[in-house]
C-alpha cells in the first residue's frame, strides 16, 4: 500500500465477543462491511474496540485479524496505548510483525502525567518505530488533556503526523490546526465532524461511522470543497444517528446498531459494560429505519 493520507473517515472497529471469546467471523464481516461501505481506513483495538478490557495476547490477536482481512484495501491503524510506556512499547514491538498503516497512541491514562511526561511517552514510542504515529487525545477518559503546546511540540517528531482530537473543546482544536502544518488533525467526537472540518480539520475517526462512513466521507469532502450548504445538509441528517450512537456508553450503541444490521452475531460487551436499555435499542432501530437501513 502506499503512504497513508490520514484525512478522510477511519472507522473505530468495535471488537464482537461471543460466550466470552472474541468472535473472529463478525469481526471480519465488520471489516468487510467497512470497507464495502467506503471507509477511509481502519482503527482496532481503541476505546470503541474495548482495549482495556483485551489481554495482550487478544489485543494482537484482533490487530491481526483485521489487517488479514483488510488484506491492503485500506489503512490500519490499531489502537496500542496503554498507562505504561513500557507495556506500550511492547504491544508496538509486537505489532510491528504485522502489516500496519500506523498506530494510533492514547495520551498515557490514570497516572496524570505531567505534559513533559506525556511528551517522553510518545518520543519513546516513536524511536521504537518508523511507522507513523496519531496523538489521541481524549481527557475525559485519560484523565489528563494533552494541551495545545505539547501537541505542537510532538509534531515536530518525524513520524508523529496526526491527531484524533476528543477534547470536545473547538478552541483547542482550532488552535493546533494554526500552529501546525502538514499536521492531520482528526474529530474524535462525532458530533464535531462538521465543525472541525470548517476549521480546517481533515476527517475523524467516529464510531457512527461504523454505520454510514460513505455519508460522513461525503460530509468531509464537501466541506473541503467549500460546499458548505451540502456539508451541512449532510450533518443533520447523520445526526440523530450520532446522538443515539452515545446515549449510552460507547461502544455498546455501536454493537447494537452493528447487530440490527446483521454484521455482527452478537452485541455481548465485557465487564463493565453493559448491554444497552430497551429503549435504546429502540431507538437505535428506529434510526436505522429512517435512514433506510432497516
Amino acid at each position: 500500500m502506499s503512504e497513508v493520507r490520514f484525512e478522510g473517515v477511519f472507522v473505530p472497529n468495535v471488537t464482537p465477543f461471543k460466550d466470552g471469546e472474541i468472535d473472529e467471523e463478525s469481526l471480519r464481516r465488520l471489516i468487510d462491511y467497512a470497507v464495502d461501505q467506503g471507509a477511509s481506513g481502519l482503527v482496532p483495538t481503541g476505546t470503541t474496540g474495548e482495549c482495556a478490557t483485551l489481554s495482550h495476547d487478544e489485543h494482537i490477536r484482533v490487530i491481526e485479524v483485521v489487517a488479514d482481512q483488510a488484506g491492503g484495501r485500506i489503512p490500519v491503524i490499531p489502537g496500542i496505548g496503554t498507562n505504561s510506556t513500557q507495556e506500550t512499547l511492547s504491544l508496538v514491538g509486537k505489532a510491528e510483525e504485522l502489516d500496519l498503516q500506523g498506530y494510533l497512541v492514547v495520551g498515557p491514562y490514570y497516572n496524570r502525567p505531567s505534559q513533559e511526561g506525556i511528551v517522553e511517552h510518545f518520543r519513546a514510542v516513536s524511536e521504537i518505530t518508523e511507522r507513523p504515529i496519531l496523538i489521541y487525545n481524549i481527557p475525559a477518559r485519560t484523565g489528563r488533556n494533552i494541551e495545545v503546546d505539547t501537541v505542537v511540540e510532538l509534531s515536530r517528531i518525524p513520524n508523529i503526523v496526526g491527531i484524533k482530537d476528543a477534547s470536545g473543546d473547538v478552541n483547542q482544536t482550532m488552535n493546533i490546526i494554526a500552529r501546525t502544518d502538514g499536521f492531520s488533525v482528526l474529530s474524535g467526537e462525532d458530533h464535531l465532524l462538521f465543525s472541525i472540518c470548517c476549521l480546517g480539520g481533515h476527517g475523524g475517526i467516529l464510531a457512527s461511522a461504523h454505520v454510514l462512513p460513505a455519508d460522513f466521507l461525503s460530509l468531509c469532502r464537501a466541506t473541503c470543497q467549500g460546499d458548505i450548504e451540502e456539508a451541512r445538509r449532510l450533518h443533520y441528517r447523520l445526526l440523530p444517528l450520532v446522538r443515539t450512537m452515545f446515549k449510552e456508553p460507547n461502544p455498546a450503541p455501536a454493537k447494537v446498531a452493528m447487530k440490527l444490521l446483521g454484521i455482527i452475531e452478537s452485541d455481548e460487551l465485557r465487564l463493565p459494560l453493559m448491554s444497552v436499555s430497551a429503549a435504546c435499542r429502540e431507538d437505535m432501530a428506529g434510526v436505522l429505519h429512517g435512514l433506510k437501513l432497516l
